[in-house]
């Protein structure tokens, strides 16, 4: 099915492959952010949900926070914020109320400002009260509009002087990481038949069964972002977890019954996480043959951090589309998102 592109065309109504195809000129976008007292930005936090806190994870991995940072995912934002804090709010549509909640907070504590969105409140209140603010371009969905939001905050966390230092190259690198990627992505495009299609060929092995997706903390923000797009992609509950944390509680709840589960597992490996994650897996491996579903092992390309870490997020987001054809579902809406919202107003 996978290879009839009349088929897939017709599952596909939003053009969700060209959205992923096209997704690394994203890196490249310019926001033009004017030059703004951020202030000493002792400490950095994110705010976000869902698809729109997905872009804080990435520069843990890539280039890497020089001061405290923390991402909140919630109402409620942590104790020590001050004047002394950047506080970045990120929503696409701008009226995620969590997110909201903390920038009240967060406002009437006097830490420094700044927003992340393409509209709605957040965007009212950023020009109202001259917010530093990155207009993120429209997308379908929040999901398709990360990368976008990566680049405004690391853009962000360079002007606060908050980036480990990259020499002040990070904009060349991340276009040239894109570019690797965009021409990775070749290789999965829906003209290139099964046989020669690993995306294709991994969708077809994880279909009908719940996902669980395994990374070393370097890719874990790809990790996570695999549980995404098979939730909201491919509308197929999925789970994910890290190495080492794994090895000391769930790593246990493999070996016992039932043996024959009805899980397909993951583990997107890189060659540049610690020497010892990369072993844990080989171990974790031998230790749990016969017990778990043997993994499908996903050897992470790129001959750097970040190659491999947009690669690794792409790959998840043609694996997670081929799924959702398998499962004859559309992947771009989430229709019970938007009514879970309209009964929680109700």
């Amino acid at each position: 099915m996978l290879d009839d592109l009349k088929w897939i065309h017709e599952k596909d109504p939003e053009d969700s492959l060209g959205i992923a195809h096209r997704q690394c000129a994203q890196l490249t976008h310019d926001f033009n952010l004017p030059q703004t007292d951020l202030g000493p930005a002792l400490n950095v936090v994110f705010a976000g949900m869902g698809g729109s806190a997905l872009p804080a994870l990435y520069p843990v991995t890539w280039p890497g926070v020089s001061r405290p940072y923390e991402i909140v995912r919630g109402y409620d934002i942590p104790l020590y914020v001050g004047a002394d804090t950047l506080f970045i709010a990120c929503s696409y549509s701008g009226n995620t109320e969590e997110t909201l909640s903390a920038l009240k907070q967060a406002e009437a504590r006097g830490a420094h400002i700044a927003i992340i969105s393409a509209g709605g409140k957040l965007a009212e209140a950023a020009k109202e009260k001259g917010y530093l603010f990155a207009e993120v371009p429209r997308a379908e969905q929040p999901r398709y509009a990360v990368f976008a939001m990566f680049r405004a905050l690391l853009d962000m966390l360079d002007m606060a002087g908050a980036l480990v230092e990259t020499g002040g190259n990070y904009k060349e690198e991340l276009a040239s990481a894109a570019d690797y990627v965009t021409k990775a992505i070749d290789a999965w495009l829906p003209e290139v038949p099964t046989a020669q299609n690993p995306a294709k060929q991994l969708a077809q092995e994880i279909m009908g069964k719940s996902l669980v997706v395994y990374g070393g903390p370097k890719m874990f923000p790809a990790v996570y972002k695999w549980k995404i797009g098979a939730n909201e992609n491919a509308k197929q509950v999925a789970w994910c977890d890290q190495i080492p944390e794994f090895n000391h509680n769930e790593f246990i709840g493999w070996s016992s019954h039932p043996i024959d589960k009805p899980y397909a597992v993951v583990d997107l490996r890189s060659s540049l996480e610690h020497p010892r994650v990369q072993k844990r897996f080989e171990v974790t491996e031998r230790l749990l043959s016969g017990v778990r579903p043997a993994p499908h092992v996903v050897t992470v390309q790129g001959g750097n951090i970040l190659e491999q870490l947009l690669w690794a997020l792409a790959y998840g987001d043609f694996v997670t589309l081929y799924l959702a054809f398998l499962n004859g579902v559309d992947p771009a809406p989430v229709d019970l998102v938007e009514k879970f919202k309209k009964e929680l107003d109700a």
